[in-house]
């Protein structure tokens, strides 16, 4: 099987920069070769998500070595995992070129230098590829969220999630329990989840099982996303070119409006 038809590379990226952990989410997804299933920003948060059960469903993690833990808190996780039979291959993502010995030396596969390019990232998906071992379908979809509250992590089940929201360079989820930051970009999401989501603006994904009112204002359409008709939720703009796909989709499963 070429490395073309292949499912996509699932991949964990570990950055605490929020731009350049943004930007290579970005390079990953748009490449079409890997889908992020996870970005998290500190060492702790790192050692969590390496260690819960869905590691088994994941590839490759992107790891810078200088992180807020510590100057070698990302060769630290290399070597635990170098120890691990089964464990995702890794990449170091970083902006110096000092640890590339010891890292190679580890079992790290590539090694990637800030700034980070569209090229260079799409070769090192193309080489992960060729060496991740075959399998015979892809992953199923994740069922749990893993969101903020501060400094809580807040587990979230994918089906009570009324939208995402992408604001000011972050990434809010919002739910009947409150709205949470993410460190997943939009792209990264819809690619996670598929057809459960609908996107209705560049920056709003919703589920649309959570759609309480469609409001047409002029030429300017909204969502109501919530648990209940004139109770509290959220209020989502619907870009035009979005409008009467989104107004047919939420149609289609349902009766009691004449159509025409």
């Amino acid at each position: 099987m070429s490395a073309s038809a292949q499912p996509r590379l699932r991949a964990l990226v570990v950055e605490d920069e929020w731009p350049a952990r943004n930007f290579l989410v970005e390079l990953l997804e748009g490449s079409g070769l890997a889908e992020v299933v996870g970005a998290v920003g500190s060492a702790d948060d790192a050692r969590q998500a390496l260690s819960s059960p869905d590691r088994v469903h994941l590839d490759v993690v992107f790891l810078d070595v200088q992180l807020a833990a510590g100057e070698r808190a990302g060769l630290e996780i290399v070597r635990s995992l170098a120890k691990e039979p089964g464990a995702p291959l890794v990449v170091l993502a970083t902006a110096s070129r000092e640890h590339a010995l010891e890292a190679f030396e580890l079992g790290v596969l590539d090694y990637l230098l800030k700034p980070f390019s569209e090229d260079r990232v799409e070769s090192c998906l193309r080489r992960l590829a060729e060496r991740r071992p075959r399998r015979e379908a892809s992953a199923a979809a994740p069922q749990r969220i893993v969101a903020r509250r501060k400094k809580s992590l807040v587990f979230l089940d994918a089906d009570e999630v009324w939208a995402f929201e992408a604001s000011h360079r972050l990434t809010f989820v919002h739910t009947p329990h409150g709205t949470f930051d993410l460190d997943l970009s939009l792209s990264a999401i819809e690619a996670s989840f598929g057809r459960k989501l609908t996107r209705v603006h560049r920056s709003w994904l919703v589920n649309p099982m959570f759609v309480k009112e469609l409001e047409r204002e002029g030429s300017d359409t909204r969502l109501l996303v919530g648990a209940a008709v004139g109770q509290p939720g959220v209020h989502v703009p619907v870009a035009r070119e979005r409008a009467q796909e989104l107004k047919d989709l939420l149609l289609a499963n349902a009766t009691g409006l004449r159509r025409g």
